[in-house]
C-alpha cells in the first residue's frame, strides 16, 4: 500500500481512506496536515477543512453533498453531517474533445464468436424458451429438469451428492455437518455436454403476461422480443397459454418487427389448443431436441473486436467502486470503442450528479435532450411517490463508504469511460451505433443486466465491492471486484480483481487492458466467467414503475 489516502479530483474538499485510519491519527497530504477526529474505515471519507452548515461537499470534482451542520477537519462523512446535493442539468453547445487510448495491442485482433446471418456475432450460442405468461413457468420448470440433466447442463449435481451424504450420515447416526461430509468439487462439466456447440438451454420464467396493465404486457412482449432476436441466442421455443394479455402473435409480431430478416427456429405452442399438458411438454421437448441438432452444426470463427457489444454494470458498490474497478472498466470501454464496438451504460438513477458532463459529452442534440427528457421523467415519477434518486444508497453502500446518491452515481458513470455519447435508448431499444450507448434501466441489479441484455449486449462487465452472484440467462456476466479482500472472500463468484489498483501495484490502464482480454477469452469460449458456471441466470423485467 503506497498511500493511505486518496484524492481523486484537485477540487474535492474530501479525502478517502485506503486503509483503516484511527482516531488521533496525523494524515499527512500534499504539505498539509490532518488529525482525525474519529476511526476513518477503509472506503470511506472525511473532511480537509471545517466544514459549516450549508458548505458544499465535492468530490469526483462534483458537487455530492451539503454539510448539514458544522463539522470539524478530520471528521468522517456520514448520512447524519451530510445529505445528498447534486448540480442541476441542462442542453448547451459543447465542443467536446475525446482523447482516444493506445489500442496498438489490440488492433486486428478478434474474437471466436458465432456469426450470425444478419452479420451480428453472438458470444455464446443458446437455445431459449419463453412463456408469455407467468402460468407457463411451471410448464418450463418441468422441461428444464427433463432436458438439463439428460442433456448435462445442470449444476446441481455437487449438492444433489451432498444431500445424499447427508441422508446417509443420518441414516448411520453420524454427525451432520459441511466439514464432516467429502465435499465434492464438480461443477458443470462441458465434456457430458451432447450437444458440445450448445453453450446453454436457457428459460425466462417471470411473472408478467397478465394481470397487470396492457401497457405492462406490451413492454413485455417487447423485452422477451427482444431475446430471441439476440446475437447470443440461436433458436427459440414459445410457451402460451392462450386466454393472457399478451398474445401469441404479439409476441411473434414484435419479433418481425425488431428483425423482418429473422431466422431462427421458432416454435410456439398454445396450451389452450393442446389435447393435455403431458402432450405439449412431449411436443417441446421433441421439437426443441431436434432444433438443438440443427444449432448444435454451427461452431465458433474469427470475427473482428468491433462485433462486442459490451454492457457496463455495478451492484453492491462500496468506497472502492469509483476509484478501482468502474474506472478500469470505463478505460476498457474507451479501448473498445476506439476499436469500433458498442458500450452501454445503463442505470439511469445511478448517473444523478453526472448528468451534466454526459449530456456534454452527446453528440447529437436530439440524443442530448432525450436523455435530459427521461431522467426528468424518472425523477418526477420517484418523486411522486414520496421517494427520489437521493434515496438510492442501500444500506450496504453506504457502510461501505457510498454516503450520497452522488457520490455513487459520480463513481458508478466511471464505468462508462470517457468516449463520446452516440445514442441515447429508452428501455428495450437495440444499440445500432458504434460508441458510447446510454440505456435507461433502473439501477437494480437483476432489471439494469435485464435490459442491457435486450439493448444487445453480448458481454456484461459487473463490477461489485461488497460481492453479487448476478448473471443473466443469455449473456454472460464478467464479475469485477473492487478490492483484494472480495476477491478472496467470494473467489467463488469473482472473475476478475481490481485491488492491485487501490495497492498502488497497478495502473487503471494497465487494469483496463487486462480486463478487455479477459473479455476477448469469455467471448471466444476459452474461459467461462462464474455466473455462466452456476447458471446464474437472473431475469426481472421492468414494469416501468418506480425502481431504484
Amino acid at each position: 500500500m503506497k498511500n493511505k489516502v486518496l484524492k481523486i479530483h484537485p477540487k474535492d474538499n474530501v479525502l478517502v481512506a485506503l486503509q483503516d485510519l484511527k482516531k488521533g491519527d496525523t494524515i499527512s497530504f500534499e504539505g498539509n496536515h490532518y488529525i482525525l477526529q474519529e476511526d476513518i474505515p477503509a472506503k470511506h471519507k472525511f473532511f480537509m477543512q471545517d466544514m459549516h452548515f450549508g458548505d458544499e461537499i465535492y468530490m469526483y470534482g462534483l458537487l455530492v453533498g451539503k454539510a448539514q451542520f458544522d463539522i470539524p477537519q478530520g471528521s468522517i462523512m456520514n448520512t447524519d453531517n451530510t445529505k445528498h446535493a447534486a448540480e442541476p442539468y441542462h442542453f448547451r453547445p459543447s465542443n467536446y474533445h475525446w482523447e482516444k487510448p493506445d489500442v496498438s495491442k489490440f488492433e486486428g485482433r478478434t474474437f471466436q464468436g458465432y456469426l450470425r446471418s444478419d452479420g451480428r456475432a453472438g458470444t455464446a450460442n443458446y437455445w431459449l424458451f419463453i412463456p408469455t405468461v407467468f402460468c407457463e413457468n411451471r410448464n418450463l420448470d418441468v422441461i428444464k429438469e427433463a432436458l438439463y440433466n439428460e442433456l448435462g447442463y445442470s449444476v446441481t449435481g455437487k449438492y444433489k451428492n451432498f444431500t445424499h451424504q447427508l441422508l446417509t450420515a443420518y441414516e448411520k447416526g453420524e454427525e451432520l455437518s459441511v466439514a464432516s461430509l467429502e465435499r465434492l468439487n464438480s461443477t458443470t462439466d462441458q465434456s457430458d455436454r451432447i450437444f458440445k456447440n450448445v453453450d446453454g438451454i436457457k428459460f425466462l420464467n417471470h411473472q408478467g403476461g397478465c394481470g397487470g396493465i396492457r401497457q405492462d404486457a406490451a413492454i413485455l412482449s417487447k423485452l422477451l422480443a427482444a431475446y430471441a432476436d439476440h446475437p447470443n441466442v440461436a433458436g427459440v421455443t414459445i410457451l402460451s397459454l392462450g386466454c393472457q394479455n399478451l398474445q401469441l402473435n404479439d409476441l411473434v409480431n414484435d419479433i418481425k418487427f425488431r428483425n423482418p430478416a429473422f431466422d431462427k427456429p421458432l416454435f410456439v405452442f398454445e396450451q389452450q389448443q393442446s389435447k393435455s399438458e403431458e402432450l405439449l411438454i412431449k411436443e417441446a421437448i421433441l421439437q426443441t431436441f431436434v432444433g438443438l441438432t440443427e444449432i448444435n452444426k454451427f461452431s465458433r470463427q474469427p470475427v473482428p473486436l468491433s462485433k462486442l457489444t459490451l454492457g457496463v454494470k455495478c451492484g453492491g458498490s462500496d468506497g472502492f467502486s469509483g476509484i478501482s474497478a468502474n474506472p478500469a472498466v470505463g478505460y476498457t470501454a474507451d479501448l473498445l470503442v476506439a476499436l469500433g464496438g458498442k458500450v452501454l451504460l445503463a442505470e439511469f438513477p445511478e448517473l444523478c450528479g453526472a448528468e451534466q458532463n454526459l449530456i456534454d459529452r452527446t453528440i447529437d442534440p436530439n440524443a442530448a435532450n432525450k436523455f435530459i427528457d427521461l431522467m426528468t421523467a424518472y425523477s418526477h415519477a420517484a418523486e411522486a411517490v414520496g421517494s427520489g434518486f437521493y434515496m438510492n444508497p442501500s444500506p450496504g453502500n453506504i457502510r461501505d463508504g457510498l454516503i450520497t446518491d452522488a457520490i455513487k452515481s459520480n463513481g458508478a458513470a466511471k464505468k462508462g469511460g470517457t468516449s463520446p455519447v452516440v445514442d441515447v435508448l429508452d428501455y428495450t431499444e437495440e444499440a445500432t451505433k458504434p460508441g458510447l450507448n446510454l440505456v435507461c434501466t433502473p439501477g437494480n441489479d437483476v432489471e439494469a443486466t435485464t435490459g442491457k441484455a435486450a439493448a444487445g449486449a453480448t458481454l456484461i462487465l459487473f463490477t461489485t465491492g461488497l460481492g453479487t452472484p448476478t448473471g443473466n440467462p443469455i449473456c454472460p456476466v464478467i464479475k469485477v471486484a473492487t478490492n483484494n479482500v472480495l476477491a478472496a472472500k467470494m473467489a467463488d463468484i469473482i472473475d476478475i480483481n481490481t485491488g492491485p489498483i487501490i495497492d498502488g501495484d497497478k495502473s487503471i490502464q494497465t487494469m483496463g487492458e487486462d480486463i478487455l482480454e479477459y473479455c476477448i477469452k469469455a467471448a471466444s469460449g476459452e474461459v467461462t466467467p462464474k455466473a455462466v458456471l452456476l447458471n446464474q441466470d437472473d431475469f426481472i423485467p421492468w414494469k416501468r414503475g418506480v425502481s431504484l
